[in-house]
Order: C-alpha cells, then structure tokens, then sequence
C-alpha cells in the first residue's frame, strides 16, 4: 500500500511538512509506503472550467503548462491522500487551492478516480484560521466520497517558524492518533475487499434552482 501527501506550503520543511511528517511516522512504521509530494512552490494555474477532462475522459486536464497531469496518476495509484495547507487569510493558499480544484474536478469527471481512497487533512497555523482551512479541505474529500480518517482533535497544528509546531504537544498527538486510524482505515479496506462489495457509484444528479 501507498499513502501520498501533498504538502501545500511553499516551505518545503515548515510547519505543514512537518505535520505531515508526524502522520506519516504513524503510517511508515506499519510498512506502508509514504511519500510527501511538494506542489506549493510550483507554478499552478487555476481550474478554466473548460470541461474538457469531461469531454475527453482521457485522466488529463487541458492545461498543460503544469505537472498537474502526472501528479494525476500518481495520486490515483495511491490507496490513501493526505493533503496538507497552511492558512493563508484564514483560508486555503492560492496554489493549493488551484491543485485541488483541478485535481478533483478531473478526478469526478472520469470515473472518480479518488472515491473510496482513504483520505485526510491537517492544517498547520500561527494562531487562528485553523478550522476554516479544515473545513475548506474537507469539502473536497467529502464531495469526492472518500473514506475520510479522523482524530481525537481537528486536524491542527500550532507554530510559526519551521518546526515550531513539534512543540505544540496537543498538535502532536493530534497528528499520531490520525495516522494510527489512517492505517487502520486502509488496512479494514484492503482486509474486506474480497468479501465485502463496496457500494455501486451512482450516477450524479444536477439539481440547479435557477428557474
């Protein structure tokens, strides 16, 4: 098994990496492979909604002046994502927020290719913010019915320069009892896939209540 994190800050090692890195301690010593894939220091253009991953139902956005095509396919070979943010205004930073509205949008118009990973958020923040960036992230992995890991806490982690939120010990523990039910989730998965049917995906119903 495989657990991708996507680390949304444009600090390679601050605060949100290394919340990352307390969950995927928790998900590396049970021999499952973790790997954190940097994406907030790149260059992402935000969604078109030119709907042409719809169209074409080829896996791909349209636009092609980013890596957001291969980091596609290897997010779909995953079995569980973890997304990371810090708070930006109280909300998700601008190239992250672009990431996943790509991601996902291609990923629900061919097939759903994430529904039924296993899937979590954290959030790493100076003061406040924290749970409006949660909740924002969430909204993703709610929508794309993902198979969503939690913890004894919201998924917050407190500092301001890089690696002041290990002293946060109430984040800390926040972050290891997440990625113990992280690995829980993918295990109960993979031990029931031969004997117990996943439910059939539906096809989506649009309901707009413009009249």
């Amino acid at each position: 098994m495989k657990v991708i994190a996507i680390n949304g800050s444009p600090n390679a090692e601050g605060n949100t990496f290394h919340a990352l890195t307390l969950v995927g301690n928790e998900i590396k010593a049970e021999g499952i492979d973790f790997e954190i894939l940097h994406i907030g220091h790149k260059m992402i253009h935000g969604c078109l909604g030119c709907g042409k991953c719809g169209i074409n139902k080829d896996e791909k956005c349209s636009i092609k002046t980013d890596s957001l095509n291969d980091w596609i396919q290897k997010i779909k070979n995953a079995d569980g994502i973890l997304i990371g943010s810090p708070v930006y205004y109280s909300g998700i930073p601008g190239t992250l927020k672009s990431f996943l509205d790509r991601l996902f949008y291609v990923a629900g118009s061919n097939g759903g290719l994430l529904r039924h990973k296993v899937a979590a958020a954290v959030v790493a923040v100076r003061r406040t913010g924290g749970s409006a960036t949660f909740d924002s992230l969430n909204h993703y992995l709610t929508y794309s019915e993902m198979i969503i890991a939690t913890s004894n806490y919201w998924n917050v982690i407190h500092g301001t320069a890089p690696g002041e939120a290990l002293n946060d010990g109430e984040g800390k523990q926040i972050m290891n009892v997440l990625g113990k039910n992280f690995v829980w989730l993918l295990k109960m998965k993979e031990a029931t896939q031969c004997s117990i049917e996943p439910p059939m995906q539906e096809n989506k119903v649009y309901t707009n209540f413009i009249r």
